[in-house]
This record gives C-alpha cells, structure tokens and sequence, in this order.
C-alpha cells in the first residue's frame, strides 16, 4: 500500500514498496509540459528536460551523470507531455541514495551553461527533422493540430525550429523558477523501499526553496472554425491516417467505458479494426484505436499506415467499424475479453517500478489524489455494454468525424467526400 507524505518546502512524497523485486525507481514529475507555453516559447519544456542532464552543481556535466548511474547499472530518461514532464533513475535498491543525489542536483541546482544550450540546440533540431521524416509518428500531432487548433494543446511538445535556435539560458531559469516549484512536483518512489528512508533522502537531497507555482495553463478554448480534414502532403511510400473526434476528459465518468471502447475497436490483433480493415481487407500494416484523454479534453481515434492506392477503403473501413459498433450492443464476451486483456496488460506494465511510479505519480499531480491499480480495476469492472454502447452512441456520430492525412495527395475535398 502506498503511503504519502508531504514536506515543508510542498513537496509531495509517495512510496509503494513492491515485494516482487530488489529494484527502485525515482520518479519526479513536474506540472510543466508543453500546455505551459505561450507561442513565443514554444518548445521550452521539452529542450529544458533536455537541459537538465547537462551539469549541476555535484555532478557537472553530462558525463558526470551518466557514469554515476552507468557505474551501477541503472537506468535513467526522461519525457516531456501535454500537462507534465518526468525524469527518473531506476537502479538496484541498494543504490537507492545515488538514484535520489543525481535526480536531485540536477533538478534543485540546474546551470544551463550557454556553451551547453548551444550545443543542444543541434541534437533537438535533429530530434524534429526525426519526427518530421517519421510520418507513424508526426500523424499524431498533425491530428492534434487539427481537433485543438492553434493553442498549446495543439503544437508539438518539440517546438519549432526557430525557438530552438534561439532560446537562452535566462529563458530557461524563469521558467525553471515559475513551474518547478516544490508544490508542483511529486516525487513516487516505487519499488524495494520502504517510506521512512524514501522521506529522509527526499528530505536530505530534494532541498527546495518553499515557493508556489506562478501560473497554470490555460483553458482550452472552442475553435472558431472547425475544419474537418488536416492534410499534409508528402511523397510517402505509405500514407499515414487518423479518423476520430473529440472525447472526454480524464477525470470524466466514462473514461474507462471510453478506454474498454478503444481495446474494442482496435486495442489488440482480435479487435474489430484489425480483423475487418487489416486482415480481411488487407488495407494495411498497422492500425490501432486510443484514447487520449487530458485534464480538460480528449481525442478518440484509430490510426493506420495504408496502401497509397487504397486510403479511401480504409477510411471507409474505419468509419464502418464506428457506424457498427454506435448502432449495435457489443456481445457481452466481447466486453469480458477487453476487461481482461485491460487487467492484464496492467498488470504486466506494473511489474515495472517505472510504471508503477508513474501511475502513482501522474494522479497525485494533476488530481490530487493517488490511485490505486485496485480501485482501477473494480471500475473497469463495472462497466456495462450498455454503458459501451451509450458511449459509442455518443461519440462516433459521423458528424463528429475528423481525419487527418500524410501521404501524396493535394486534394482536401476528396477527404472531406468520405466523411459524408
């Protein structure tokens, strides 16, 4: 059972002592992703991430960092999203205090060397040109971009090139000293401890100054003009789509209704998409149904790579699937098999302490609450088909339906066309 605790300085502990390995993991998470930005510092979060590895006050560069760790076999990365950004070691727990010394320095005493942000400024430019020539990958956030517009919700948590050619390091310390502030962080460790030693190492290294967090973001707000297809014309081999619509937030009584809906659809190799638009039309390589869900938001959609020749088909495909599944009930073995695949994959995920970590970790801060992978699965389990077939009813209306598209074409309206 975890336990929480919280310091003087604001700063949020939580420990789950897991009897099933001899490792930890550290896991500090920030209320500061890319929703935090305004246009003129877009791309700040993630290159700050980036930034922290760079050298502090004991461990002075990036060597320094990565041999404490190498030199005991740990583990250590880090990720910029929407709504948070995270950084973690993962070590045998018998290194458990140098796992909580390198996180520390680096995020209570960060430099930001001009010579090092210079030198960063190449590896995240080819960071974009990857995700730019990675079109599996840039669908999403040109999908994004079309269901959010142009707001923070709706950039790329990469940024663009032009910010990252030019930020500098007083850019980075006043966002720094903004957002990273003790009551918007929580520090999980999860694993082989037990709480009072996690509490008395985040007291001895995590030595924040006491400080509330300057700003939250901003509401998302309703587009002006809702535009129906996103089409970025590429010469491909492969075109890349994504058919969906707007969904609900996180915190929203059918969220995991909406997630069962997703595993359905397109969450395995037996669900709906993949046998009927892979297997039996042979359309495409991959394709898959997810649930995106934000503090304020979400987006539920199927994304497939297609044949050049046969997007229409597979558009279509998707969008016969929807149509199915919001006219007629699901079986109810159909809805046990998602539960149990759900449970599962849950539970194989949280025999990883980073994983549990971070399911701890991610409620804390954006909810203000922990939530169990026990009180996870008795909502999974109450879920009806009824409450399946309430939710596709409502959400996969073909008036909703969006579609986003990467491949060799310059004709919007063809798009537009198939989704009636």
């Amino acid at each position: 059972m975890h336990k929480k605790h919280t310091l003087d300085s604001g700063l949020r502990i939580i420990t789950e002592k897991l009897e099933s390995t001899k490792a930890v993991t550290v896991l500090v998470l920030a209320g500061a992703g890319s929703r935090y930005e305004t246009k003129d510092i877009n791309g700040i979060s993630h290159f700050l991430e980036h930034m922290f590895f760079k050298g502090a006050k004991k461990y002075k560069n990036t060597k320094e960092v990565s041999e404490t760790i190498d030199s005991i076999g740990g583990e250590f990365n880090a990720f910029t999203g929407k709504e948070y950004a995270g950084y973690y070691v993962k070590v045998a727990s018998d290194h458990l205090e140098t796992a909580m010394d390198v996180l520390a320095d680096m995020l209570v005493h960060a430099r930001f060397d001009p010579k090092e942000i210079d030198k960063e400024r190449g590896v995240i430019l080819e960071e974009y040109h990857m995700y730019q020539d990675t079109p599996m990958y840039q669908i999403g956030w040109d999908f994004e971009r079309l269901m959010f517009g142009d707001q923070p919700l709706g950039w790329d948590q990469i940024g663009l090139p032009a910010f990252i050619k030019s930020v500098k390091q007083k850019q980075f310390r006043d966002y720094k000293k903004k957002l990273y502030t003790p009551d918007n962080i929580v520090l999980t460790i999860s694993g082989d401890i037990d709480h009072k030693e996690g509490k008395e190492l985040a007291e001895k290294y995590f030595t924040f100054n006491k400080g509330k967090k300057a700003y939250d973001f901003k509401s998302l707000e309703p587009l002006k003009k809702e535009e129906r297809v996103y089409l970025h014309e590429k010469k491909t081999e492969q075109a890349h789509v994504i058919v969906g619509a707007k969904s609900h937030p996180e915190t929203h009584t059918d969220h995991w209704t909406e997630k069962l809906l997703g595993i359905v659809l397109g969450g395995n190799m037996s669900s709906r998409m993949f046998l009927s638009v892979r297997e039996a039309k042979g359309l495409c390589y991959y394709i898959s149904t997810h649930s995106d869900n934000f503090i304020d938001a979400g987006i539920f959609s199927t994304g497939a790579g297609v044949q050049l020749g046969r997007i229409d088909e597979a558009i279509t495909g998707i969008l016969e699937e929807y149509e199915k599944i919001r006219l007629k009930k699901i079986p109810e073995e159909e809805l046990q098999k998602a539960k149990n695949f759900m449970k599962g994959k849950m539970i194989l995920s949280l025999e990883d302490s980073e994983q549990y970590a971070h399911l701890l970790g991610k409620y804390e801060l954006l909810h203000n609450k922990t939530l169990s992978p026990q009180a996870i699965m008795k909502e999974i389990d109450k879920v009806t088909t009824e409450d399946i077939h309430r939710v596709a009813k409502d959400l996969l209306k073909p008036e909703n339906m969006k579609v986003g598209v990467i491949g060799p074409y310059d004709n919007k309206e063809r798009f537009k066309k198939l989704l009636g």
